[in-house]
């Protein structure tokens, strides 16, 4: 049986909620497998959040890898094509802790990209009727130390890893703030899931940007 490992944030920033972890936590409660689903919350911390998506991969060996996080501001749904090795918070994580200009792994690779199928998700998304899009930019918070991690503790022909953000749900988002519906966000998640299992190429269209 195949294993997923899917993960979301708890609320950072002074934020009440994160729709990532609130969006993982309706996926587990509605899957139906047949694979099997490993979820976990992770704390927004550079330290812990590493640590604890580590060991999580040590111990159920997944197929496939797919961490999640908000990204305020951003209006679809958004799979993560690159991670890059640094750590450079504009804000402290949720112990306190602020790195500035520091390595996620010091002597690893400038960065990692993803090996989800990232553009056959987005289109995926979108034809299901939520926005979606490629980014090329997880940030430099605990989001991409995360992506980051998971990438470099996978086996890269064995396993898929990656990333990907979320907009606000609409239940909650600060006002002025684009969003979607919870139930939006947790069906594009289902749809990543499956488009990861089922869909060994990824597609092939232009998905770039000029700024």
């Amino acid at each position: 049986m195949r294993t997923v490992l899917l993960t979301g944030f708890e609320p950072f920033a002074g934020d009440a909620t994160n729709p990532s972890g609130d969006a993982v936590a309706r996926v587990a409660e509605e899957w139906d497998g047949p694979e099997r689903l490993v979820v976990e919350i992770l704390p927004v911390e550079f330290d812990r959040a590493g640590r604890t998506l580590t060991e999580l991969i040590a111990t159920h060996h997944p197929d496939v890898i797919i961490a999640t996080g908000l990204a305020g501001g951003r209006t679809g749904i958004t799979p993560e094509r690159v991670a890059i090795n640094l750590m450079d918070a504009r804000i402290p994580d949720n112990a306190g802790a602020q790195p500035v200009d520091m390595p996620s792994r010091p002597g690893g690779p400038a960065a990692h990209f993803t090996t989800l199928p990232v553009k056959a998700i987005s289109a995926a998304i979108a034809d299901a009727g939520a926005p979606a899009s490629v980014s090329y930019s997880a940030g430099t918070f605990v989001c991409n130390h995360a992506m980051f991690t998971a990438l470099d503790s996978t086996d890269r022909e064995s396993q898929r890893a990656g990333f990907i953000h979320v907009p606000y749900a609409s239940e909650n988002a600060p006002e002025g703030q684009p969003s979607l519906p919870l139930a939006d966000i947790a069906r594009g998640l289902r749809i990543a899931i499956r488009t990861t299992l089922d869909v060994e190429t990824d597609a092939a269209y232009a998905a770039g940007t000029i700024s």
